[in-house]
C-alpha cells in the first residue's frame, strides 16, 4: 500500500509539475519570438522608409550600402522590391527569399500589411524566419522590404531558459517526491503498525498492541480502539483459560480422592454383578482423571509466554524412537525412523518431542499387532523441516480426518479405547505457537500419517 500510495503522489506531483513547467516554457518562446519580430520589424521600417526616398541613384545606393551593413553585422539576407515584384536591392545570402514563406510575405507586404506574427522560435528551430515591411503606405504601396533573419541567438535564448525550467521543474519534483516520502511514511507508519499487531493477535500473541502514536487523527483512534479490543479479547480468553485450568486442577484432588475411596471398598464387595459395576466405575473416574489431566495441559499450551528456541530436530527425533520403541515393541508393532542429520529448527523448548510423544502414544494405542510405525524427518523445499509419523493401522474415514485435530474428536469405532481425546489438540497447539502446523492424511494403502512442519532455524 505504501508503494502505491507513493506511486500515485508521484505522478499527481508529475503532472503538475509538467503542466507547471510547459506552459511556462511555450509562453517564453512565443515571448522571445515576439521580441524578435518587434526587432527585426523595427530594422525593416527604416529600410522601407529608405526606399521610399529613393528617387535617384545615389539614393538607391544609399539604400544597398544600408542593407549590406546589415547583412554582414547580423547575417541576416535582406531584400527590396517594387510593386511588381522585381528586386531593386539585395544583400546577404537570404537563403529563404523565394520560398513559400517569404512568398507569402511578399504578397501581405504589397497589400500594405506588415508581418504580425512569426512561427514560434524554439530551440530545434526554425533555422530562420521571414518577415516583410511595406514601403509606403495604404494606397501608395510602391514595393516592400523582405527579411530572412537567422534565428540563432533567439535560439539559444530559448534553450537556455528552457535548460534553467527544465532544472527548476526536476528540483520542484525533487523537492515534492521528499514531502511525498515524508508524507508516506507519516501515513503508512501506523497502518503498518497495526498490521503488525494484528497479525500477531491472530497468531495467538495476545500481548501485541500498536504502539504508533505518529500519523492522522483517524488512524490514532483507530490505534486506540484497537488496543481496547486486543485488551478485552486478552482479559477474556485468560479469564477462559484460567477458568479452565482451575477448575481441572480443583478437581483433580476430589476425583483422586474418590478414585482412592473406589479402590478401598474394592475388597469388601461380594462377586457379583455389583463387582461388575465397581469395576466400571473405576475405569470411568480414571478415564476422567486422564481428562482433566489433559484439559489442565492444553490449559498451560495455550497460555505458554515461552520464546522460540533453536532445537536440533534430529537428535530430538531420535531420543523420542528410542524411548517408545520398547513400548510399541511390546504390543508387538515395528518402529522404523529414517532421520537426516543436521535438522534444525526455532520452536517452543522441546515442541518436537512432546508432539512426537502424543503421535506415537496415539500409534501403540490404535496400530494392531504387527503393524509398522514409521517416524520420518527430512528438510522441506520450502525453508522448513519435516516431520511425520505413518502407520498401517486401520486409519481413520477421510469425512473424519478434519476432526482429528480438534479437542475431543474421537472415531466412533474407538470410543472404548483409553485416552481423552486431546492429545492431538494439544500438539496442533504447540505446533501453532512454534509457527507450524500440524497436519493429518490418510497413509497408503492403509492407515494414518501425520505431519508436522516448522521453521527452519
Amino acid at each position: 500500500m505504501r508503494r502505491r500510495l507513493l506511486a500515485v503522489l508521484m505522478v499527481l506531483m508529475g503532472a503538475a509539475t509538467l503542466l507547471l513547467s510547459v506552459p511556462l516554457a511555450d509562453a517564453y518562446a512565443r515571448g522571445r519570438t515576439e521580441h524578435l519580430l518587434l526587432q527585426r520589424r523595427s530594422d525593416a521600417e527604416r529600410f522601407a522608409d529608405l526606399a521610399d526616398r529613393i528617387r535617384s541613384e545615389p539614393d538607391r545606393l544609399e539604400l544597398l550600402a544600408e542593407i549590406r551593413r546589415y547583412a554582414e553585422l547580423y547575417g541576416a539576407g535582406v531584400a527590396v522590391v517594387d510593386s511588381a515584384g522585381r528586386t531593386i536591392a539585395r544583400a546577404g545570402s537570404a537563403p529563404g527569399v523565394m520560398g513559400q514563406e517569404a512568398d507569402d510575405a511578399r504578397r501581405r507586404a504589397l497589400t500594405g500589411r506588415s508581418t504580425e506574427q512569426l512561427p514560434t522560435v524554439r530551440p530545434w528551430g526554425p533555422d530562420t524566419v521571414e518577415l516583410a515591411e511595406p514601403v509606403g503606405r495604404d494606397e501608395r504601396v510602391s514595393g516592400a522590404v523582405l527579411l530572412s533573419v537567422p534565428t540563432d541567438t533567439a535560439r539559444r535564448d530559448v534553450t537556455i531558459r528552457w535548460s534553467l525550467i527544465t532544472a527548476g521543474a526536476f528540483a520542484a519534483f525533487a523537492a515534492a517526491a521528499l514531502v511525498a516520502v515524508g508524507i508516506t511514511r507519516w501515513l503508512m507508519r501506523p497502518v503498518r503498525d497495526l498490521d503488525r499487531a494484528v497479525e500477531n493477535l491472530a497468531a495467538g500473541s495476545l500481548h501485541a498492541r500498536a504502539v504508533s502514536g505518529t500519523g492522522p487523527p483517524e488512524l490514532r483512534s483507530l490505534r486506540r480502539h484497537f488496543n481496547t479490543m486486543a485488551e478485552a479479547l486478552a482479559d477474556s480468553i485468560a479469564r477462559q483459560r484460567d477458568f479452565v485450568a482451575d477448575a481441572s486442577h480443583q478437581l483433580r484432588n476430589p476425583l483422586a480422592t474418590l478414585v482412592l475411596q473406589l479402590e478401598n471398598v474394592e475388597p469388601h464387595i461380594v462377586p457379583g454383578p455389583g463387582q461388575a459395576e465397581h469395576s466400571r466405575a473405576l475405569d470411568e473416574a480414571e478415564r476422567l482423571e486422564e481428562l482433566l489431566d489433559g484439559l489442565l495441559a492444553l490449559a498451560r499450551v495455550e497460555s505458554a509466554t515461552a520464546t522460540l528456541t533453536d532445537q536440533d530436530v534430529s537428535q530430538a527425533v531420535r531420543e523420542r524412537v528410542a524411548a517408545w520403541t520398547p513400548v510399541l515393541e511390546s504390543t508387538g508393532t515395528a518402529l522404523i525412523p529414517e532421520v537426516a542429520d543436521g535438522l534444525r529448527v526455532r520452536a517452543l523448548p522441546d515442541a518436537v518431542g512432546r508432539i512426537l510423544d502424543a503421535l506415537l502414544d496415539n500409534a501403540a494405542k490404535f496400530v494392531p499387532s504387527g503393524g509398522r510405525v514409521e517416524v520420518r524427518a527430512a528438510p522441506a523445499g520450502d525453508g522448513q523441516v519435516v516431520v511425520s509419523v505413518a502407520d498401517d493401522g486401520p486409519g481413520v474415514p477421510e469425512n473424519q480426518l478434519p476432526l482429528l485435530l480438534r479437542r475431543f474428536a474421537r472415531s466412533p469405532e474407538h470410543q472404548n479405547i483409553a485416552g481423552s481425546g486431546l492429545g492431538l489438540a494439544i500438539a496442533d497447539e504447540i505446533a501453532r505457537i512454534s509457527g507450524g502446523r500440524l497436519s493429518a492424511g490418510s497413509s497408503s494403502p492403509h492407515g494414518l500419517a501425520v505431519e508436522l512442519r516448522l521453521p527452519s532455524a
